[in-house]
């Protein structure tokens, strides 16, 4: 799915970045116990262990070989808005593999979610890039974005072709953006790579997003061996929207998490939302937040997350 002010780069754009070893997506939450079981129940995530940190508490849940944290703060922020669509700056969503669709689709209707497509879409052939992939859009408990996908023979990466299980894991995590120029600047001076573009419209993608008129411009960035990151700049409905829309407490706050072994020389390049012991966060050119980190050294309490200001934490 999934955040959002502006992160200004220094007047020198940084020089590209060593690709990161690991990438996850962290979500804010209000009812970790409940956001928990949502996502242990409905979509087979296997919960790791819940850990306290400074300002609250992370439950590491993995699927297959990806993982999220779900991150639960003593002082919540914002609740996320009734009226959130994926053409909103502060869009962000995970995208989860599945091997059956309508059979994922049928244990996940079984939970207390939010659809956003009514039904699974299956995109038209005339799309080289995206044609004959499977999608649905939907809201967990709390209202952050989820897609499930199911990639035909062909398509995606080879671990997505397995018959078994049912939920297979992480293949990105969608952000929406209004630049795919400069998100691609920003997102290779952190050690991401352009694998692929893909123009969709029609009506198969109206049904997916909910949106009339949607046509979308998707450009996947990533790294061998983790989840991508895929732009979504709307060509159409083009929606105003503030860039200070989400603070790092607020439950639509969700980001990415990248493990760097030049933290410390990446974070001086860029201007931190907050300083870190091992890293900082930033935003991206559209607000999206995202958690730069020295390989860990210890436990996960060390690694994981600050309540994010304006200051050195």
């Amino acid at each position: 799915m999934v955040s959002f002010l502006f992160a200004v780069l220094v007047a020198a754009a940084p020089a590209p970045a060593p690709p990161p070893s690991v990438a996850s997506v962290e979500i804010v939450v209000g009812d970790l116990a409940a956001e928990r079981r949502f996502y242990t129940g409905a979509l087979d995530f296997t919960d790791l262990g819940t850990h306290p940190f400074r300002g609250g508490r992370v439950d590491r849940l993995s699927l297959g070989r990806e993982h999220v944290d779900l991150i639960s703060y003593d002082a919540p922020g914002a609740a996320i808005p009734l009226t959130a669509r994926s053409d909103d700056r502060n869009f962000q969503h995970v995208a989860i593999i599945v091997s059956d669709m309508q059979r994922a689709w049928s244990q996940v209707q079984r939970f207390r979610i939010r659809k956003v497509s009514s039904v699974p879409q299956v995109l038209p052939a005339w799309n080289p890039a995206a044609g004959g992939i499977a999608a649905v859009y939907f809201r967990d408990p709390e209202g952050h974005p989820l897609e499930l996908l199911h990639f035909p023979p062909g398509k995606g990466a080879p671990q997505w072709q397995a018959a078994a299980p049912l939920f297979l894991g992480i293949d990105h995590t969608a952000i929406a953006i209004t630049d795919t120029a400069a998100s691609t600047r920003f997102y290779e001076a952190l050690g991401f790579s352009v694998r692929g573009h893909s123009d969709n419209y029609g009506i198969e993608q109206e049904a997916l997003s909910a949106i009339p008129r949607a046509h979308v411009h998707i450009t996947a960035v990533r790294f061998s061996g983790a989840p991508g990151v895929e732009f979504l700049e709307y060509v159409t409905p083009l929606r105003s929207q503030p860039r200070e829309t989400a603070q790092p407490n607020d439950l639509l706050a969700a980001r990415t998490r990248l493990i760097e072994s030049n933290a410390a020389a990446l974070c001086a390049t860029l201007a931190p939302v907050a300083r870190r012991p091992a890293g900082c966060l930033v935003r991206d050119p559209d607000g999206h937040f995202i958690e730069i980190e020295s390989p860990p050294t210890g436990s996960m309490i060390q690694t994981s997350p600050q309540p994010g200001t304006t200051r050195s934490l």
